[in-house]
């Protein structure tokens, strides 16, 4: 019996592994990565060049998960004061600071070399600005400061540009709408997240807003305001010509959707409702990136 328990043991030690550092690459995170990066590719593409795509995939992958393991890594004793992630792989014990950061970093550093020889040096360099703006701003600037939502959204909003650059080689109008697109949506969809799990983010010793501010009035107000100017940027593909009159009527019921969640949420600062408007800004995000992509290569 004891040699089948071992056996099993051995057996099941590298799966658990494999998962230990699918969560160190926050693998789901990765998974919303690759679908605003390919809305961002599908946007700009004519003709479509199915190779390319799955190239500038794979590099954003590589990039996007080493920033999130090292991210882990840096954040490993605040991770483990938390409920939410005491269980990761680090602040748990399965998995040593060393191999984490090793990990990490050679994956980061595969990802931007691919990019940058498998797809553009441009793709390349706003997937290496987004791991460092994420890992020496954004991660520190945690503990310190609560505009460290809105400057995270910055490098958060990167890969549907990147997207684009990979298919244009260019900063472009298109590019730059899907970027604004992407940073106005997280932050409704992060106050949501932050209110939830304020109690957490307090002891993990972070600066967000939803710890500073109590009554969450000025979470609720700060996602109502950011779901009106989702709203306006939206929009603007149609007036530049990139998508029809269907695509805008579109994400402005969709934007409306997110902004009454959002004032719902003002009025009543429950988490089930802060969970409701979470929820809201997942199925915005589906909705909005699945017209982008259909319009803009039928303009409609």
């Amino acid at each position: 019996m004891s040699e089948l328990v071992l056996s099993a043991a051995r057996v099941s030690s590298p799966a658990r592994t494999v998962r230990d550092y699918l969560e160190l690459s926050k693998h789901r995170i990765v998974m919303m990565v690759l679908i605003t990066t390919a809305a961002g590719f599908f946007a700009a593409a004519r003709p479509f060049d199915a190779w390319l795509l799955v190239n500038t995939l794979i590099g954003t992958a590589l990039v996007a998960a080493g920033t999130n393991a090292l991210n882990q890594y840096v954040e490993r004793e605040h991770d483990g004061r938390m409920k939410r992630t005491k269980n990761r792989p680090l602040p748990a014990g399965r998995m040593t600071p060393r191999a984490a950061l090793i990990f990490s970093s050679a994956i980061a550093t595969i990802g931007t070399i691919y990019l940058a020889f498998a797809v553009n040096p441009l793709t390349a360099f706003l997937g290496a600005f987004t791991l460092t703006s994420y890992i020496f701003v954004y991660t520190p600037l945690k503990r310190i400061s609560t505009a460290c939502t809105i400057i995270g959204a910055i490098p958060g909003a990167i890969p549907p540009l990147m997207g684009w650059t990979a298919v244009t080689g260019a900063l472009g109008a298109g590019g730059w709408i899907a970027f604004g697109i992407l940073f106005f949506w997280q932050l409704p969809h992060f106050m949501a997240i932050s209110w939830i799990y304020r109690e957490d983010y307090g002891r993990g010793g972070f600066a967000m807003t939803s710890v500073r501010d109590a009554q969450g009035t000025s979470v609720a107000r700060q996602a109502i305001f950011f779901s009106i100017a989702l709203i306006a940027v939206s929009v603007l593909p149609s007036y530049i010509g990139m998508t029809g009159v269907g695509y805008a009527i579109g994400v402005v019921i969709a934007g409306v959707a997110l902004l009454a969640a959002s004032v719902h949420f003002f009025f009543d600062r429950t988490n089930r409702i802060a969970m409701r408007l979470f929820m809201t800004s997942n199925l915005y995000l589906v909705a909005v990136m699945v017209l982008l992509v259909v319009c803009a290569n039928y303009r409609s």
